[in-house]
């Protein structure tokens, strides 16, 4: 709660907002984002926190009209958090040990035959963005999005697959629920299960359950995964033009990263050693002179573009995007 003393010492004008407009701005955000606090201390930290995101946004955004920033950030559902906060309940993704990779040999395309832009969202191989909510369950999100566009692939059907399932039954696999978990641990759960659920038939409840798996539900399944080359943005983005959409690591760690609103991120203090968070890469492009990835996160459509990132791409794997990607096969 220190942090509380810090941003209660705020004016009453932030950046040129009256009190009054900023009341109607915390109202109407609170009605939009459907949040309920308990009592007057969380209202008040809750709110003290807004206002110094809110100032965050208004000077990046400044920045960014003025051609110094490539991305805009915006006051979406995670506003009233700390950073500290998101990191520890949304962040969920465990580091994978050197043990466990399987490198499998990845034949990938010739540079010369590499599409110049790929887009999986195109082909019908992407569904809807979820929100994990609460719950450290970034890493079921990821594996199952890349599981969904090799079934569809297979089968020519899109399914949603049942991110629950693996939050409940992947425990003896190494997995530790919405306290977090492994993107290769969720496939070594659904191998050895021989299945994993539909998201129709094994809803997600955003909290742990108890293991509920149906063969009535099944959805999907696979035989194996395999892990790219640490750090390799050629060979991922030949995996992503050929295989379809992988799931991967990423630093989300930044401020900027939990209020980004839109453009490409590229964030010079993103360290590439440091990844705490499990997304999905569904394609990659290049947008005014710059390389980006397009990906997937599991925070809803009011975070960045409908759900969407894109986070700039040959910048010596920026944010640590190549570090971990894994694709499974069926």
């Amino acid at each position: 709660m220190h942090i509380l003393c810090g941003v209660l010492l705020l004016v009453s004008l932030v950046l040129g907002h009256s009190w009054s407009a900023l009341n109607k701005e915390w109202e109407e955000w609170k009605i939009k984002h459907g949040k309920v606090y308990e009592n007057q201390t969380e209202i008040i930290f809750r709110r003290a926190v807004w206002e110094k995101n809110m100032q965050l946004v208004l000077r990046h955004n400044q920045e960014a009209s003025a051609g110094k920033q490539s991305f805009t950030m915006g006051l979406n559902h995670l506003a009233d958090m700390i950073s500290e906060e998101i990191n520890e309940k949304l962040n969920g993704l465990k580091q994978e040990e050197p043990i466990h990779f399987r490198n499998g040999t990845f034949k990938g395309m010739s540079g010369l035959s590499m599409p110049q832009s790929v887009d999986w969202r195109k082909n019908g191989l992407v569904s809807p963005v979820q929100n994990q909510g609460l719950c450290g369950s970034c890493w079921a999100f990821s594996s199952l999005g890349a599981l969904e566009g090799q079934m569809k692939k297979r089968t020519g059907v899109l399914v949603p697959l049942s991110p629950q399932n693996l939050v409940d039954c992947s425990t003896n696999d190494g997995n530790h629920g919405c306290r977090g978990g492994y993107i290769s641990k969720s496939f070594s759960y659904i191998i050895r299960n021989r299945g994993v659920d539909s998201e129709s038939f094994y809803p997600y409840e955003h909290q742990n359950g108890k293991c509920r798996y149906s063969v009535k539900g099944k959805a999907g399944y696979c035989s194996n995964y395999h892990i790219l080359p640490r750090g390799d943005e050629k060979t991922l983005q030949a995996a992503v033009a050929s295989v379809g959409p992988v799931a991967m690591a990423v630093n989300a760690m930044l401020q900027s990263f939990h209020l980004y609103r839109g453009g490409v991120y590229s964030v010079p203090n993103c360290n590439p050693k440091f990844i705490n968070h499990a997304v999905l890469v569904v394609g990659y492009g290049t947008d005014r002179g710059q390389d980006f990835w397009l990906v997937k996160n599991s925070w809803g459509t009011a975070w960045g573009e409908g759900g969407f990132i894109r986070i700039a791409r040959n910048k010596k794997n920026l944010c640590g995007i190549a570090n971990f990607a894994v694709y499974p096969t069926l």
